[in-house]
């Protein structure tokens, strides 16, 4: 099975820095099996007693380049206290629990050899940013340079998922359809209700955070891949941008890796959450490959339109008034109805590709909330911030755990 994310290019995260250009002319689709996935996740590093941010990824890329095992898997982000990392190249959804399991396991062992904890969420609901050190490597180094304080405070925490795609004309009108569920993804993923020590009201604090990057937020619709490849170009002929990835769009072609990939999540704390989200996206990529495939127009929609929803799901989660684009109707309709309408959409086409199962952990995230819903639910029990992050953590590690034994 080929790879989706090589050596080469693994540990960009958000920031998109590669170590060599990429033209988006000499792409990989069709090089992969279709539909194979990667997940990348971010994680926090904290102290185990006042739960705050540490400094720690040096050290645990010590303690991980002396063990030997996962090293390819494991790599720096933008900020010291960050921690990212890639699965294998896996075929259904099971094979992505089966893998980040083993990863996050891992992770933890390292971790407390070195004296930490991790978690996953879209942000670390009470660090400042201001008290983060930069990891030293030339390219975030840039990163700084170039967008100096809106770089410095991108202390965040994402999850990406690649679905590979055989052909470059497909990934474009596949992206354009994907629009459509940017919200979705969103609600279900939304995990930041916190910034720097307050409630922010919103369920993806995160999303208001990144919105502050260029070229970041919905895609533009684009007629087809040379009319991708063009705009893209003049960014780097101009010498706006180094190359494609330092284009940060909720959804983006990744032409070197072949594949499509879904940027608008949190970081996502419960494992088995991570898992059916990652099954949803691949079944309606799947869905609107095949629609594509059969001759028929995919729709797509206004960028100020979907922006709109996208707002709604970073404010209000999968509580969100959005409004419903594919039928056109007037009134606006809960998010979670349009996740339910989607989930009857793709059912077939996720049991065609062997992760039917993992597909309905997609109605347990609707029917007990999403992870801005459970630190909600910790911090008004008792309005201890720090109890949150300690939960995070534990949540995060609690399928490892399961696993192991």
């Amino acid at each position: 099975m080929k790879q989706i994310f090589p050596p080469s290019i693994t540990g960009q995260g958000a920031d998109g820095l590669g170590d060599a250009p990429a033209s988006v002319l000499d792409h990989s689709f069709g090089k992969s099996d279709p539909y194979t996935l990667g997940v990348e996740e971010e994680y926090m590093l904290l102290d185990p007693e006042t739960w705050d941010l540490v400094q720690h990824i040096d050290s645990v890329l010590a303690a991980v380049a002396h063990a030997g095992e996962h090293q390819d898997r494991i790599h720096a982000e933008l900020m010291q206290s960050v921690l990212e990392v890639t699965t294998p190249v896996c075929r259904t959804a099971g094979d992505v629990y089966e893998a980040l399991a083993q990863l996050r396991g891992y992770v933890a062992e390292i971790a407390r050899s070195e004296g930490c904890r991790f978690g996953s969420a879209g942000t670390h609901p009470f660090s400042l940013f201001e008290r983060q050190r930069i990891t030293a490597r030339d390219r975030y180094r840039q990163l700084v340079d170039q967008l100096q304080y809106v770089a410095r405070r991108e202390l965040i925490f994402g999850m990406h998922m690649h679905v590979a795609v055989d052909d470059p004309e497909k990934v474009i009108q596949v992206m354009n359809g994907l629009l459509l569920h940017l919200p979705q993804m969103l609600a279900l993923s939304a995990n930041s209700p916190f910034w720097r020590g307050e409630p922010t009201g919103l369920s993806s604090s995160r999303q208001m955070v990144f919105a502050a990057f260029p070229r970041s937020g919905p895609p533009p619709r684009f007629k087809d891949y040379a009319d991708y490849a063009e705009v893209v170009g003049q960014l780097e002929r101009t010498g706006c941008i180094a190359d494609y990835t330092h284009i940060w769009w909720d959804i983006r072609p990744h032409p070197r890796l072949g594949t499509i990939e879904m940027r608008v999540c949190d970081a996502v704390t419960r494992l088995e959450d991570v898992v059916a989200i990652a099954a949803f996206f691949q079944a309606i990529v799947k869905m609107y490959c095949e629609l594509h495939e059969s001759g028929k127009e995919i729709p797509s929609w206004h960028r100020m339109l979907t922006t709109e929803n996208k707002w709604l799901a970073a404010r209000y989660g999968l509580e969100a008034p959005i409004m419903d684009l594919a039928t056109g109707r007037r009134n606006r309709v809960p998010v979670a109805q349009m996740i339910r309408r989607t989930l009857r959409d793709v059912e077939p086409h996720a049991r065609e590709l062997g992760s039917e199962g993992e597909l309905e952990g997609i109605r347990d995230i609707l029917s007990r909330g999403n992870g801005a819903d459970r630190q909600l639910r910790v911090w008004n029990a008792n309005r201890d911030i720090v109890e949150v992050v300690r939960e995070v953590s534990a949540a995060t590690e609690a399928a490892a755990e399961r696993t192991a034994v």
